[in-house]
């Protein structure tokens, strides 16, 4: 269905500052509980029609597939904004780059970060891709090329998050970080040095920001999620509710009224951003089922398309999908190995991707 969705890309994209890692290899996918993509498919040798089993609900070449590669924990993976493509993190210190459909080909490696991968984001347009890394730096990247635009040198611990800061007005040069030092850096791709620096008291774990860009919220060891607005580096907003350190934020994408929070607490929790919310601490529901190991892994939340479902991984190696409104889980996706660390829904089909501390990924049609 979308095999004209390749791209040309260089294999491997390697920095100045570091030489090709002979251990660097291509990942690979291969097609679980493989079906005919129709209801009805024709005997061999005969006009008879048959059964082929459930409908197929999506594009993908397999209703599971199993992405492997890697060499290290998968931190972080997401759909690009067109949803052909994939980029996935790993504290192997390597960004993969994936064809959603298809054989799902991994074209290409980017390569040089001096520290693990603790987040991957798209940028709008899908043509570029920013990393936060345990190395102290951001970096954005040219998907295309595989060539590193932007390495960001500020801060003075890990960065844990990234993501960018006006999705909706398709701005494919700003965007923020979140780090251990407490600190939020906002990032111009066309400038040498930061826009603007937001100070926090405490180790900050997470970063989203707000549809309109001008407010950004953060996750903290403090428990708290705290909204920053970006013009006056002032506190806006602070959500209480957590007894746990808060993990992973996730914005609802089609109204940005909402947004989802996981922690060490064992919860995730889903706060109504609206001006007018009647509820005292904005806190409209809170999920449970996807608890938290030793580990204390970064596991990252996600909304569908129509904010109908939010996800998230767990230490019980399943990924969990409940419905909003509701709280009830609609869906407990078993088989990786180990902690389930990101969750992302497909932008226009019903695929969820997930990714591991097991070291791969799946892609799966609901």
């Amino acid at each position: 269905m979308m095999a004209d969705h390749k791209r040309k890309v260089s294999l491997t994209s390697i920095s100045d500052e570091e030489q090709p890692s002979a251990n660097v290899t291509q990942g690979t996918a291969v097609a679980l509980v493989k079906r005919p993509k129709t209801n009805e498919i024709q005997k061999h040798g005969s006009t008879a029609l048959v059964q082929a089993g459930p409908k197929r609900t999506s594009g993908l070449q397999a209703p599971i597939m199993h992405l492997t590669g890697h060499k290290g924990e998968v931190t972080s993976c997401r759909f690009s904004d067109t949803g052909e493509h994939i980029a996935s993190g790993s504290a192997d210190k390597h960004v993969f780059l994936w064809n959603t459909y298809g054989e799902c080909a991994n074209y290409g490696v980017l390569q040089g970060h001096k520290g693990g991968i603790l987040e991957v984001q798209w940028m709008p347009g899908s043509e570029r891709v920013i990393t936060a890394s345990t190395d102290h730096t951001v970096a954005m990247w040219d998907a295309a090329t595989g060539e590193r635009l932007r390495r960001g040198k500020h801060h003075t611990a890990p960065v844990n998050s990234c993501c960018p800061l006006s999705k909706s007005a398709g701005d494919d040069n700003m965007f923020i970080s979140a780090a251990d030092d407490g600190q939020l850096v906002i990032w111009d791709a066309r400038e040498r040095n930061p826009a603007a620096v937001i100070e926090h008291s405490q180790p900050l774990t997470s970063v989203v920001a707000a549809v309109s860009g001008n407010v950004v919220y953060a996750g903290s060891l403090d428990n708290t999620i705290t909204g920053w607005d970006v013009r006056t580096g002032s506190a806006v907003q602070t959500l209480r509710g957590h007894s746990g350190t808060v993990v992973g934020l996730a914005m609802s994408p089609k109204t940005g009224n909402y947004l989802a929070s996981t922690s060490l607490d064992n919860t995730v929790r889903l706060w109504d951003l609206r001006p007018y919310c009647r509820l005292p601490n904005r806190c409209e529901r809170v999920y449970t089922g996807a608890p938290h190991g030793y580990e204390m892994n970064l596991v990252r939340p996600a909304f569908d398309k129509d904010e109908s479902m939010v996800a998230s991984g767990g230490a019980d190696r399943t990924l969990t999908i409940w419905n909003l409104r509701s709280g009830e889980v609609k869906y407990k996706l078993p088989g990786h190995k180990g902690c389930v660390t990101q969750a992302d829904f497909h932008p226009k089909e019903p695929i969820v991707l997930s990714g591991s501390v097991d070291r791969s990924m799946f892609l799966g049609e609901l």
